[in-house]
């Protein structure tokens, strides 16, 4: 009997990722893959190998082609425990959550599955006994209340340091528009659009293409006057990190310093996650506001105050039928509120009419 062929994981990997760069290998949708998708591909590798080395775990894929019941059998084991060894060292080594480890696996999926249809390897279909995890982290989000209190009140704003009111002009206008972080940050003058007595900002979304027109209010025709001829951008330049930084700072100034729990999920199981930086580990709700609520809360903003759903898709990017959309919507109280008490007073209007009287 013939030996059974051995590939060499790694090589193939690397041929994935090449693939994904060179354009050989593109998205469903005929496109190339983003910087991202590639970046995440490269982490990947570099994650194989260390778990290798850290565990060392011989990591080889054979041909399944003419596998006996028993050598299928012996193959599927393996995989088996590559799964769970390599799903524990992202847990309890690296202390990942739920969507990191399940990104991760679901990668190696995508993987397995170009080496079978793309380069029409016969590896077999162990890796779909590889589960996908993932998790629905809370999203924090400004209220429409804290939203006009940034907007309209002087006296905070003439508080602020200069760096901090660049950070709160950002902030309010990516809290009104519902870009993503890297379209606000990239936008230039040549986004704006003024017709007659109306200001529009339009833009491409980079990441899925979507054509994006929102007719701007006065208050963020002045943020963009503010900083016209001063840079290349719209809004102020600053960094990621520096952004989240000062962002952190300013709702500090603001006094929303009120607690909050911050919860992930480790292998199915929420588990409340404590703030190494604050004697009893409570976590503020100043420590949880990002660059991503920016997003949040404009969608949720247009959603609480009565903006059709499909209105607000259209603004923000999203497909009808688009999972991301309801994670980003994290519905206000003073929404729910309202649209309960408008199903409790079409209940009061359902009075019986009496046989005699329909008669």
């Amino acid at each position: 009997m013939s030996a059974i062929k051995t590939y060499d994981f790694i090589q193939l990997l690397d041929k994935f990722i090449q693939a994904s760069v060179t354009g050989r290998r593109l998205q469903r949708n005929g496109k190339r893959l983003r910087k991202g998708t590639i970046e995440n591909y490269r982490y990947l590798r570099k994650l194989l190998s260390d778990f290798c080395n850290a565990k060392e775990f011989d990591l080889r894929i054979k041909c399944s082609a003419r596998l006996t019941i028993r050598e299928h059998n012996q193959e599927k084991k393996y995989w088996k425990k590559f799964y769970q060894e390599f799903s524990n060292y992202l847990y309890n080594d690296l202390g990942c959550f739920d969507n990191y480890v399940g990104s991760n696996i679901q990668m190696l999926r995508t993987f397995f599955n170009y080496l079978n249809i793309d380069l029409g390897l016969p590896v077999g279909n162990f890796h779909k006994q590889f589960y996908v995890r993932k998790e629905e982290i809370p999203i924090v989000v400004l209220t429409p209340e804290q939203l006009n209190f940034l907007i309209y009140n002087k006296e905070f704003e003439n508080s602020l340091t200069d760096r901090l009111k660049r950070t709160k002009d950002i902030f309010v206008f990516g809290s009104t528009v519902a870009l993503r972080v890297s379209d606000l940050m990239s936008l230039r003058p040549n986004n704006v659009e003024v017709i007659g007595e109306h200001t529009y900002l339009k833009t491409l979304s980079r990441k899925t293409h979507s054509f994006t027109r929102i007719k701007i209010p006065e208050y963020a025709v002045e943020i963009i006057k503010k900083y016209r001829r001063k840079q290349k951008t719209l809004l102020p330049l600053l960094s990621l990190f520096n952004l989240n930084k000062n962002i952190r700072l300013l709702m500090e100034a603001a006094g929303w310093t009120y607690s909050c729990t911050k919860t992930r999920s480790r292998q199915g199981i929420n588990r409340e996650i404590s703030n190494q930086y604050d004697s009893k580990g409570n976590y503020r709700f100043c420590d949880l506001v990002s660059s991503h609520t920016m997003r949040r809360t404009a969608i949720t903003t247009m959603l609480s105050l009565g903006m059709p759903e499909h209105l607000v898709r259209k603004i923000s990017g999203h497909a009808a039928n688009s999972k991301e959309f309801f994670r980003y919507v994290a519905l206000s109280q003073l929404y729910v509120d309202g649209a309960t008490e408008k199903m409790f007073e079409n209940l009061r209007m359902k009075t019986l009419i009496p046989l005699q009287e329909i008669a």
